[in-house]
């Protein structure tokens, strides 16, 4: 990641989008084109948007009181837009997130931002999947964090291979999910509707 004193001005940004404007064959001085390296500079802001976030920060509020509840909490269709680091392009799908409290629940909206904080960030979909497990399973300390995310990625659907009907699918258990086939099947079950 770049740091605050390498990281090119907005002004160098929009010149590197004019060149590869120029580099796809087209003119960027022509009038649909003159807006559009400013156009994409802000939207790169809000497609990387989580390297400017702590994503333990979101989980730092938690709960006690929660009458002993000590069964599975599972969050699952969170929407997720992220970007290739490989090609810069897209891929788009859903992240599934469990965890097993121990002492202390985290609002459910939390695990949905952890989820976003990663994806707004030039990623692989393993790493993702990695770094949004590993983050819950270290703030909150349960007893097994569990997470699959499932996507499509532009990277293979319109370019390289061009197989749209692929899905890529990944996960990560930790703790319980991990050493317990029972608490794992519950967790692919529920995840699934059934």
């Amino acid at each position: 990641m770049a740091s605050q004193n390498t990281r090119p001005t907005k002004e160098a940004a929009e010149e590197a989008v004019r060149t590869l404007i120029a580099y796809t064959g087209d003119d960027p001085q022509r009038e649909g084109l003159l807006e559009t390296p400013s156009r994409v500079v802000r939207s790169y802001a809000q497609f990387f948007g989580g390297y400017e976030e702590d994503p333990e920060l979101a989980l730092s509020k938690t709960f006690e009181e929660v009458e002993g509840y000590d069964e599975m909490v599972t969050v699952r269709d969170i929407c997720l837009h992220s970007h290739c680091e490989h090609h810069m392009v897209p891929f788009i799908g859903v992240a599934h997130v469990a965890y097993l409290p121990n002492s202390r629940i985290v609002g459910l909206s939390k695990l949905a931002r952890v989820v976003e904080v990663y994806a707004r960030r030039l990623q692989i979909q393993e790493k993702l999947t990695v770094q949004i497990a590993d983050t819950i399973d270290r703030v909150l300390e349960p007893r097994g964090v569990a997470v699959v995310i499932e996507a499509r990625h532009q990277c293979m659907t319109t370019r390289g291979v061009m197989k749209p009907s692929s899905v890529t699918v990944t996960s990560r258990m930790t703790g319980a999910f991990r050493q317990n086939d029972a608490t794992r099947r519950e967790f692919l079950t529920m995840i699934r509707g059934g």
